[in-house]
C-alpha cells in the first residue's frame, strides 16, 4: 500500500482577543523613557570600563613580550618626582592604575633610587647620570643625604652627575649640589630661604564651640598637642624647636659650601639678605644663582640637550633627544626591581618602619602595632636572616602600639640577631621608642629624633550640646561610671586618673632608654622632657651611637653577624602577587608611556579608586571609654 501523506488539516487558530492600544506618554511613559535612559547610561559606563581594561591587558600582554634594554653610551635620567619615602604608602594596583591615568601616586623609594646609582656606577654601559630635582617635592633632608651619598659614589667611579632644572628650592637643590655641573632655565632660579616650623592653634575656635581640652602630658618640651590648648606656641616650644631647626640649617649650609666651594659665611649671608640681592638683580634668578656660584650655567632644556650631544652622547629616539633610560627602565634592565623576591641567600633582612605608629594591622607605608610586630618576628623566624636592619622613619604614635614593635626589637636580639636601627628623616617620640634597644643606632647627621615624652587628650563637650539647647543627664553604679562620657564635664578623679597613667608612660619611656644606653634616669630625663634634637645633637648626647645612613647600618649589622664583605641584603615586606606584579610592570612599560603619549590613558577617577582611605591615621583608632596614650612629634620643618 502507497504511502500517504496525512491530509488532516491542522486546527485553525483562535480568533485573537482585541489588544486595546498602547497608551503612550503620561506618568508612566516618562517613567519607562527614564528606565531606558539609565539602562543605556550603565551600559556605556560599563563598556567604556571594560573596554579600558582590554586595553590595559592588551598594552601588558605585548610588553610582556619585550624586555627593557640598556645601549651602551646611555644616560641614566634621574627625574624624581613626590615625596622621597623609604616603602610605598600605596598598594601596586593604586601606582599602575595612577600612572596608566597620568594621575600617579607621587612616591620614590630611596633605595630605588640608591641602588639604581650605585648600579651604574659600576655599569659600563652607563657613561653619565642626568638629575632633574625640579618635581621632587619638599620632604626631611635626611633621605635626600642618603641618595647624595651615592652620587657622589657614582662620581668617584669616575662618571659625572650634570644636574638640569627649571628651578629649585632649597630642600632640591640640597640634592643637586652634589653634582658635577649645574645648569638652571633662565627663567627659573634657585630659591633658599631657610628654615620653619609654624602651626596652626585652635583653642580659639574651640572656646567658641565650647570644646574642652584636657591636656595631659610629661615633658616640659612635649608641644605635639598645644594647638589645642593655647593660641600661641609656648616659650619652651620655641627654644627647643629653634636648636633643632638651627642645628638643622647649620648642616644645610655647611654641606653645601663645602659641595660648591662656597665660603659659608657668604652662603649664610646670601640667604639672609636674598629679598634685597634679588632687586639689585632686577628680578633675575637665573643670573643671581650663577653670580653666587649655587650653578654653574643658564641654558634651556634643548641648549643643555645640545651640550650633551656635543660631548659625544648619543641621539636617542624619536621623542628623545638623547640617548637615555629613567629610573624604572633602568631598574627593570638590570633586574633591580625585583632583588628582593629573588633573594634567597642568608643575609641581613631590613625592615621599614615608616609612618605613624598605630595599634593593629596597617597597609604597606604606615606603622602598625600588629602588622609591624608581625614583620620583624617573620624576619627573625626565617632562616634568611643572620642580621637585621630596622630602618626608622617615623614620628611617633600610640605608646602601646610602639611597645609592641619594641618587644619584637628586643626578642629578635634575645634569639642571638643582632639589630641595627637606620634612622631616616625622622625619628621622634614613638620612633625613638621603637628603636632604643637596638645594638646600635645610625643617624644622619639632619635626622629629627628625641621627643622622649608622652601626652593624651581628652575632649568633653558639654557646653557645645548647651549651645544647641541639649544637656546630659542621669544616674551611675558608681563615683567613674560613665565619667568618661565626653557629654558630661571632667570629673577630677578622671584627670588624675589619666596623669598618672601618662606618668607612668614617661617613667617607663625614660627608664627604657636609660637601661639600653647605659645611662642612669637622672640623665636621660635632663635630655627627654619631649626635647627635640638633631642627629648630630642627639650623638653628642647619648641618644644616638653613630652618624651614617642605611648602608652604614647595614654593614655594620653584617659585621655584626660575621657576614664577610658581600652581603646579600632583602626587604621583609608583604610580597606582591602576581597580578599585582603584573599590574606593575604594565605601568613601567614602554608602551603604556608611549600610549599616554597619544592621549590614551584611563580616566582619572579609575586611579583615585583603590585610595579612598584616610591619609592621616595618628587618632583614626581612639575608642570611646579607653584612655589612648601617645608619644608623637608634630616636628617637620618648612
Amino acid at each position: 500500500m502507497p504511502d500517504r501523506l496525512d491530509a488532516t488539516p491542522p486546527p485553525l487558530p483562535a480568533s485573537p482577543r482585541p489588544v486595546p492600544p498602547r497608551r503612550r506618554g503620561g506618568f508612566g511613559g516618562f517613567l519607562r523613557s527614564l528606565g531606558r535612559g539609565i539602562n543605556l547610561v550603565r551600559l556605556f559606563v560599563l563598556n567604556v570600563f571594560f573596554f579600558g581594561l582590554l586595553a590595559v591587558f592588551l598594552i601588558a600582554i605585548y610588553a610582556g613580550s619585550r624586555t627593557h634594554a640598556v645601549d651602551d653610551k646611555t644616560v641614566l635620567v634621574l627625574a624624581p618626582e613626590g615625596q622621597l619615602v623609604e616603602q610605598y604608602s600605596a598598594d601596586p594596583l593604586s601606582r599602575a592604575m595612577g600612572k596608566l591615568s597620568g594621575d600617579g601616586v607621587k612616591q620614590v623609594q630611596v633605595r630605588d633610587l640608591v641602588r639604581a646609582i650605585d648600579a651604574a656606577a659600576t655599569d659600563a654601559r652607563v657613561t653619565r647620570i642626568v638629575l632633574r630635582p625640579d618635581k621632587l617635592g619638599a620632604g626631611g633632608f635626611a633621605a635626600l643625604r642618603e641618595v647624595g651619598a651615592a652620587l657622589d659614589r657614582f662620581r668617584a667611579a669616575g662618571k659625572p652627575v650634570l644636574v638640569w632644572a627649571s628651578s629649585m628650592e632649597q630642600g632640591q637643590y640640597y640634592l643637586a649640589a652634589h653634582a658635577d655641573k649645574i645648569y638652571i632655565d633662565p627663567q627659573g632660579g634657585v630659591m633658599a630661604t631657610g628654615l620653619a616650623n609654624y602651626r596652626l592653634f585652635y583653642k580659639d575656635l574651640l572656646d567658641r564651640l565650647g570644646v574642652q581640652v584636657h591636656l595631659f602630658r610629661v615633658g616640659q618640651f612635649k608641644s605635639a598637642a598645644e594647638p589645642f590648648i593655647l593660641d600661641h606656641a609656648s616659650p619652651e616650644s620655641k627654644e627647643a624647636d629653634g636648636y633643632w631647626l638651627g642645628g638643622l640649617w647649620n648642616t644645610w649650609i655647611n654641606e653645601v659650601a663645602t659641595l660648591r666651594h662656597i665660603d659659608p659665611a657668604a652662603l649664610r649671608a646670601d640667604v639672609d639678605g636674598f629679598a634685597e640681592r634679588v632687586q639689585n638683580a632686577k628680578g633675575n634668578l637665573a643670573g643671581l644663582a650663577k653670580d653666587e656660584k649655587l650653578v654653574d650655567g643658564i641654558a634651556t632644556e634643548q641648549q643643555f640637550v645640545r651640550m650633551l650631544r656635543d660631548e659625544g652622547v648619543p641621539a636617542g629616539k624619536k621623542d628623545q633627544g638623547f640617548r637615555q633610560v629613567d629610573l624604572s627602565g633602568y631598574l627593570a634592565a638590570t633586574g633591580l626591581a625585583n632583588a628582593d623576591v629573588l633573594q634567597t641567600s642568608p643575609g641581613v633582612t631590613v625592615v621599614v618602619a615608616e609612618g605613624e605608629i598605630t595599634g593593629g594591622k596597617q597597609p604597606q607605608g604606615s606603622i602598625g602595632g600588629e602588622s609591624t610586630a608581625a614583620l620583624i618576628r617573620a624576619a627573625r623566624q626565617d632562616h634568611r636572616t643572620r642580621a637585621l636592619v630596622l630602618r626608622v622613619n617615623s614620628p611617633g604614635g600610640e605608646v602601646y602600639a610602639a611597645e609592641q614593635i619594641r618587644r619584637e626589637v628586643e626578642l629578635t636580639r634575645a634569639a642571638g640577631i643582632p639589630v641595627v636601627v637606620s634612622m631616616g628623616d625622622v625619628a621622634a617620640s614613638g620612633g625613638y621608642w621603637i628603636s632604643m634597644n637596638a645594638n646600635r643606632i645610625y643617624a644622619e647627621p639632619n635626622t629629627i629624633t628625641g621627643s622622649i615624652g608622652i601626652f593624651g587628650m581628652f575632649y568633653t563637650v558639654p557646653d557645645t550640646l548647651a549651645k544647641i539647647g541639649v544637656k546630659s543627664d542621669g544616674v551611675s553604679t558608681g563615683g567613674l561610671a560613665g565619667a568618661f562620657d565626653i557629654t558630661r564635664p571632667l570629673d577630677p578623679r578622671v584627670g588624675v586618673l589619666i596623669q598618672s597613667i601618662i606618668d607612668k608612660g614617661y617613667r617607663d619611656f625614660v627608664g627604657g632608654v636609660a637601661k639600653a644606653r647605659g645611662k642612669t634616669f637622672p640623665a636621660i630625663d635632663a635630655i627627654a622632657q619631649g626635647r627635640v634634637w638633631t642627629g648630630e645633637q642627639a650623638m653628642q648626647r647619648g641618644l644616638v651611637d653613630k652618624l651614617g645612613g642605611l648602608d652604614d647600618a647595614i654593614r655594620d649589622a653584617a659585621q655584626e653577624a660575621h657576614l664577610g664583605k658581600d652581603v646579600n641584603v632583602r626587604y621583609a615586606e608583604k610580597p606582591m602577587g602576581a597580578f599585582e606584579r603584573f599590574l606593575t610592570n604594565v605601568g613601567d612599560s614602554d608602551e603604556a608611556r608611549v600610549a599616554m603619549s597619544f592621549g590614551i590613558r584611563l580616566p582619572t577617577w579609575v586611579a583615585q579608586l583603590p585610595r579612598m582611605a584616610p591619609e592621616f591615621a595618628l587618632f583614626r583608632t581612639a575608642q570611646a571609654g579607653k584612655p589612648n596614650v601617645y608619644a608623637y612629634c608634630f616636628c617637620s620643618p618648612r
